[in-house]
């Protein structure tokens, strides 16, 4: 007699630990890129209407993403060969939480403190997400990566709602200072079960400082293995384009809202709350049929949808109808996030997580760069004018879209895709 054994389970208390983190570190992107903190820092801190704000808050965005996306393949590494892939993750975790809570100290027209502290809480929570990334395949079973993904996206727009509802009686008062601290706080406290549940790191015998010759070493190997792997060059390739268009839209949109449609700070706060609800309904919705439709055709359908997004940002001159568009866009950020991540986790040889993840961080952020420099150098060109820099941006979901259709949903080999 055969006996059938039952599917293991996927939600497990370390796949919970794990997802929680998103709930914790939320926060940061909800209240300080995307909506209170970008606008604080373009209109207070450098306080110009004709597109000043807008070019230093993409240099502080650029600025970041270059020292990621330069420096996660070596420490993915080096977390790989070394064992110290939650010891990373708590560094990096409070880098961003100590750069957040000096934002205290910063006075109007104080651009290179505010500079200098911004680029360190961006470069910590960048960071982080590449070891957080990397824990995908040991805590999620195959065939259950896009479900496990996607839960964490969900409960990270519920962390940022939850963020974004605490700070909104602050911001009511233009009391920021308190706002900064209680976004270091959150995201100090609600990481706590995180750090407690995740697997331990398992000591390899290897020095850091050997891990790090390797892992220099092993950079090189990284690429000639990613560009033998078909799918995964040409995967890597399109999400190279279209996280661009998607990262800057979030950055830029709380400033779009402010300066072109004539948002204030706690209107931004409401926006964004709707925009976390959609963008959580959109994780959890999309979650199952990333398994059963493939991560490739979710993807897909997103980017469809960040097209009508971003064209619609050219022409919208109500707030009525830009609430309309951020829930379109917040039902399609939440999709296209959890399944591009489970995409990623289906391609990656096993044993090769971290550095995987590492120069999978390297792509998103390196093409981070570009998009919010060329917001900022349009606006700026144009006297403030924000319009056609949102325009700019449809290019890149149009471009990644092309790319997207030579990659096949079939796990990448050698051979696959050839």
């Amino acid at each position: 007699m055969t006996t059938v054994s039952s599917p293991p389970r996927v939600i497990t208390p370390r796949v919970l630990a794990w997802a929680f983190y998103d709930f914790a570190s939320s926060v940061y992107p909800a209240v300080i890129t995307a909506t209170v903190f970008s606008v604080y820092f373009a209109n207070v801190i450098v306080g110009d209407a004709l597109g000043r704000g807008d070019l230093w808050w993409g240099r502080v965005l650029s600025v970041s993403m270059i020292f990621v996306a330069l420096s996660s393949p070596l420490l993915g590494s080096i977390a790989d060969r070394g064992g110290l892939r939650k010891r990373f993750l708590f560094a990096y975790s409070l880098l961003c939480i100590v750069s957040v809570a000096l934002f205290t100290t910063l006075t109007p027209g104080n651009l290179h403190r505010a500079f200098v502290l911004a680029v360190m809480a961006n470069i910590g929570f960048e960071g982080a997400l590449v070891f957080y990334n990397a824990y995908l395949n040991d805590i999620a079973p195959p065939g259950r990566q896009g479900f496990v993904s996607g839960l964490g996206f969900g409960l990270g727009y519920a962390g940022s709602a939850v963020g974004l509802l605490a700070v909104l009686p602050l911001v009511k008062r233009e009391a920021f200072n308190q706002v900064w601290l209680l976004v270091a706080a959150m995201f100090a406290v609600f990481a706590i079960p995180s750090f407690i549940g995740l697997p331990q790191d398992r000591p390899t015998g290897m020095s850091v400082w050997r891990a790090a010759q390797m892992g220099l070493r092993g950079f090189r190997g990284i690429l000639v293995e990613a560009w033998r792997l078909p799918n995964l060059r040409r995967f890597l390739l399109a999400y190279f384009v279209y996280i661009d268009g998607i990262n800057t839209t979030i950055y830029f949109s709380s400033i779009f809202a402010t300066r072109t449609l004539g948002f204030r700070s706690q209107d931004l706060v409401i926006l964004f709350l709707v925009v976390q609800i959609s963008a959580l309904i959109g994780s959890f919705a999309w979650a199952k049929p990333t398994d059963r439709l493939g991560p490739k055709r979710v993807i897909v359908i997103t980017l469809l949808l960040w097209i009508g997004v971003a064209l619609a940002g050219f022409v919208v001159n109500s707030r009525h109808t830009f609430y309309a568009v951020a829930i379109v866009a917040g039902s399609a950020l939440g999709a296209v996030q959890a399944a591009s991540r489970a995409f990623m986790a289906s391609l990656i040889p096993r044993g090769r997580e971290a550095e995987m993840f590492g120069f999978y961080a390297f792509c998103g952020k390196s093409s981070s760069i570009l998009g919010p420099l060329l917001f900022g150098a349009i606006s700026y060109a144009f006297h403030g004018n924000q319009r056609f820099a949102v325009l700019s941006v449809a290019v890149f979901f149009i471009v990644g879209l092309m790319l997207l259709t030579g990659v096949s949903d079939r796990r990448s080999t050698p051979d696959a895709g050839r």
